[in-house]
C-alpha cells in the first residue's frame, strides 16, 4: 500500500498576530486535471442534515437535496471534460466518482465529434478542484435564493484518487450502499 506523506500545519507570526496555514488537502505533486477518476466526499457547514433524511435504507432528498442533485448532474454541461460515475447524496454530505475526461485536440469521449463551439482549440482542461468549487458555489446560491436559512458548504473537500477498476468497483459499490449503512457512517450526526 502506498504511504503518503502528510503536510503539517505550519503557523507563524506576524507582528503580534498569529497566521494559520491549514493542512493542505490535496496529494502534494499531484496534477488534478490529470485524466482519471476521482472519489469526493463535500460536507455541508458543521455537519448541518441539510439535503433530505434517511429512511428505511433509502435517501429522501427535500428541496435543497433536489437542488444538489440537479447542480451535480449539470457538471458535465459546464466542464466539457468531466464525467459523472456513480454519486450519492446524503443528509449532511455527497459522495461521488468524477472522472476527468480527454486531452489535447481529441475530442472528449461525451462529445460529438463535429465541435464548432471552438473550432480547433482544445476545450479548457478544468481541474477537479475548480469543478468542485463551481458545483459548491452554484448549489449554494440556488440553495439560498429558495430557503430563508443561510446554506453554506464546509471549506474543501475530501478527494481519492481512484488507481484502478478494482477500487472504482469498490468505491462505487460503497456510494450505492451509503443510505442503507447511514447509521455506522462517520458523517452520521444523531439529531437531539
Amino acid at each position: 500500500m502506498e504511504q503518503f506523506e502528510t503536510v503539517p500545519y505550519e503557523n507563524c507570526f506576524l507582528g503580534d498576530k498569529m497566521i494559520y496555514n491549514r493542512k493542505r488537502n490535496r496529494f502534494a505533486g499531484y496534477d488534478y486535471s490529470t485524466p482519471g477518476c476521482y472519489f469526493v466526499t463535500i460536507c455541508t457547514h458543521g455537519m448541518k442534515e441539510y439535503f433530505g433524511r434517511v429512511k428505511n435504507g433509502e435517501m429522501l432528498l427535500n428541496d435543497a437535496g433536489r437542488i444538489v442533485q440537479e447542480c451535480w448532474l449539470d457538471l458535465p454541461n459546464h466542464y466539457k471534460n468531466c464525467m459523472l460515475h456513480a454519486f450519492v447524496i446524503m443528509p449532511n454530505h455527497i459522495h461521488g466518482i468524477i472522472e476527468i475526461v480527454g486531452n489535447g485536440f481529441k475530442p472528449f469521449q461525451n462529445e460529438p465529434t463535429t465541435n464548432k463551439r471552438n473550432g480547433l482549440k482544445p476545450f479548457p482542461t478544468y481541474g477537479l478542484s475548480e469543478i468542485i468549487r463551481g458545483f459548491k458555489t452554484y448549489s449554494s446560491k440556488y440553495i439560498n435564493q429558495k430557503s430563508k436559512h443561510k446554506f453554506t458548504w464546509q471549506k474543501s473537500f475530501y478527494d481519492h484518487i481512484i488507481r484502478n477498476d478494482e477500487q472504482l468497483i469498490r468505491i462505487s459499490d460503497y456510494i450505492e450502499k451509503n443510505p442503507l449503512l447511514w447509521k455506522q457512517d462517520e458523517y452520521f450526526v444523531e439529531l437531539e
